[in-house]
Order: structure tokens, then C-alpha cells, then sequence
């Protein structure tokens, strides 16, 4: 069984405890590196963005759409990958209805 270190936070450079319990969860999940942050520099980075959640990433620019012609309808639309002429290009809804051929 692991033993409490004591870490400092390259946040704060307050000095925290990892605990053996925290070991054996890092170990669980397969982590091989030790927290770098104190729990509360942690907390406060997730609140800001800055953790590992990239679904709620602001800073990521825009996609890059392409504008279309649907192959099937011949609606316009956009679509999120620049097409190469080769396959055929669909909108939302011909690919919604037709996705079972993919």
C-alpha cells in the first residue's frame, strides 16, 4: 500500500498531501504522473476552463465550414471538412435519412 507524500503546487507553492488513497485512484485509472496542483488550484482551474473537459473549451476557434451542394437534394449547405470531389457531399437531413448506407 502507497503512503501519503507531501507535493508543493507549481500553482501556489503551497505544500499538499497526496494521499495513499489518491495514489491507488491515479493508479486505478492508469495515471503515471502526480497531481502538480493543489486541490484547491485544481478546483479553481477547472472553474475556469483550464482542466481536461475540452467539450466546453471557449478558446477553440471556429470550425472551419465548407459550403456545399447536397448531392441528393441540391440544397446549400456547409459542411465541417473541405470536400475532395470524389464522394458524394450531403446535407443534415439526406444524411440523416440515408445514414444507414454508411
Amino acid at each position: 500500500m502507497a503512503e501519503d507524500k507531501k507535493l508543493t503546487c507549481k500553482e501556489c507553492n503551497t505544500p499538499f498531501v497526496f494521499s495513499a488513497s489518491e495514489q491507488d485512484f491515479y493508479a486505478e485509472k492508469g495515471f503515471t504522473n502526480e497531481p502538480g496542483r493543489c486541490p484547491e488550484c485544481r478546483s479553481a482551474r477547472k472553474q475556469q476552463g483550464g482542466g481536461f473537459n475540452r467539450r466546453d473549451n471557449n478558446n477553440r476557434p471556429p470550425r472551419e465550414m465548407h459550403a456545399v451542394t447536397c448531392s441528393e437534394c441540391g440544397k446549400e449547405t456547409e459542411v465541417p471538412f473541405r470536400p475532395s470531389g470524389d464522394r458524394p457531399v450531403y446535407c443534415r437531413d439526406c444524411f440523416s435519412q440515408n445514414n444507414s448506407r454508411y
